[in-house]
């Protein structure tokens, strides 16, 4: 990969460049659509190669690396990685990332289609070192505009780099949700962040946790405290009864099907918002049923033995928190009784999880307003106002149009394919964008543009 950490200059300096398409992050999405990109840029016609940039705030890749617990597995079958469901022969699947790390046949002798966490990260690391891209790391951008006749779009950085081009694809990922109670600290801190601030965490002087939340993510943190301070209380937080496994069955699993986000699009809106919470047992709030079971059986052992450390606040919620200067003081209530009582802790992790980053604040007055339904056509083009003809694609958060997997690694794959066909094709004179007239936000097709100067299929 040509890509390397962006160096700081002394001076602000701009310099431009024009290129096809701009990846704003660089997680696995945007890795999946720089893969495509150079399996397209290799077989295709003289002079019709896709030039792309990617520019990514973090200094280094990085894909949740503040949960990669020992032993944690993915909740996705291997085969779901970056490429296999659009393209079973490349190089970059993980199979063939097993066959170079030599362990191709130890991993099918382990009779698993769940890669722990830690492995399927060095798999997206092995892909990022290999992948043949422009990547700016160490670099945010601040703002993108459209400019000239609407064709070409303006992306400005932080750095001072001014970037045009005619596509942009947005991963800039999504945002943890914070109670509004809540003020981050290095006692109170959301999940996303565990390892380094538990690593980080004073001694205990409580010998207490508090863990609020009720899905995956939390219940394998309080697996984590439990076992790592083996005489620390570890209370878990949440609203139900009790954790709920989550839905992993052949028919419901259909539901990240990539021929669902086809029929979820093209559903009336009513029945595509009824199926997805219908659904929302197979992502959101819920737990493997493995998972349940280990902490069930620690939890009923310690019941036996009488010495107690792990605890199930079922049907509860925080009311307030207080730092103090030993720990952090958590009200906790309990819904049935009414009742409430405070908790002295040493942290209290917030595994409340995310939300869609907005777009706004980047795009400005492309992005529709917060009253306005927003708008994106099958090919995850975000509808535009009716004089911008330019392409934004969004890698995520279109869980209202296109489905669950809008957040999920289910399907990456199929999704930089589709956007990189959408590019191509726009290219060369179509254009299947939905525009937006601002003065009625309803939707309606315009003539394409033609590629600006500059581009790479000159």
């Amino acid at each position: 990969m040509s890509a390397k950490p962006s160096p700081r200059a002394t001076e602000r300096m701009v310099y431009m460049t024009d290129v096809d398409i701009v990846g704003v992050g660089f997680g696995p999405a945007n890795l999946a659509l720089a893969i495509a990109i150079e399996e397209y840029n290799a077989e295709c016609a003289p002079g019709q190669s896709v030039r792309a940039m990617f520019i990514e705030r973090r200094d280094q890749f990085g894909w949740h690396p503040g949960m990669l617990l020992d032993g944690a597995t993915m909740q996705i079958a291997f085969p779901k990685d970056l490429v296999t469901f659009r393209n079973p022969r490349s190089a970059y699947s993980f199979v063939n990332y097993l066959f170079e790390r030599e362990r191709l046949v130890d991993f099918v002798n382990h009779q698993t289609f769940f890669p722990t966490r830690h492995e399927f990260h060095d798999y997206l690391s092995w892909a990022v070192d290999r992948v043949d891209a422009d990547v700016r790391f160490g670099t945010s951008v601040e703002s993108i505009r459209a400019i000239e006749a609407g064709d070409v779009l303006e992306v400005r950085c932080d750095d001072g780099t001014v970037v045009r081009t005619r596509n942009v694809a947005i991963g800039a990922g999504l945002r943890k949700r914070i109670p509004q109670w809540a003020t981050p600290s290095a006692r109170c801190f959301h999940n996303h962040d565990f390892l380094p601030r538990i690593a980080e965490l004073p001694d205990p002087a409580h010998s207490r946790f508090a863990v609020l939340g009720a899905g995956q993510s939390a219940a394998e943190v309080v697996q984590h405290l439990h076992q790592r301070f083996p005489r620390a209380e570890v209370h878990s937080i949440f609203s139900r009864y009790g954790y709920s496994p989550a839905d992993d069955s052949p028919y419901a699993n259909r539901i990240f099907d990539p021929g669902a986000v086809d029929e979820l699009h093209r559903a009336p809106a009513e029945v595509r918002s009824d199926l997805l919470a219908r659904h929302r047992s197979t992502n959101y709030s819920v737990v493997d049923i493995e998972l349940i079971d280990e902490l069930y059986r620690a939890e009923y052992a310690e019941r036996v033995s009488g010495d107690r450390r792990l605890f199930m606040r079922r049907a509860s919620s925080v009311d307030s928190v207080v730092d103090t200067t030993t720990g952090i003081n958590v009200v906790v209530r309990d819904h049935i009784s009414g009742a409430t009582d405070t908790l002295e802790c040493d942290a209290l992790v917030l595994a409340t999880g995310f939300e869609p980053a907005p777009l706004r604040p980047m795009l400005g007055e492309l992005a529709p307003t917060q009253t306005a339904e927003q708008i994106v056509s099958r090919d995850y083009r975000l509808a535009t106002p009716a004089t911008v003809t330019a392409g934004i694609y969004l890698q995520g958060g279109t869980e209202k149009t296109h489905g669950i997997t809008s957040s999920l690694l289910s399907n990456v794959a199929v999704r930089a394919g589709e956007i990189l066909d959408s590019v191509v094709t726009g290219r060369g004179g179509e254009d299947s964008g939905v525009r937006v007239d601002p003065s009625t936000e309803t939707s309606r097709r315009v003539t394409p543009a033609t590629t600006f100067a500059g581009s790479a299929t000159r």
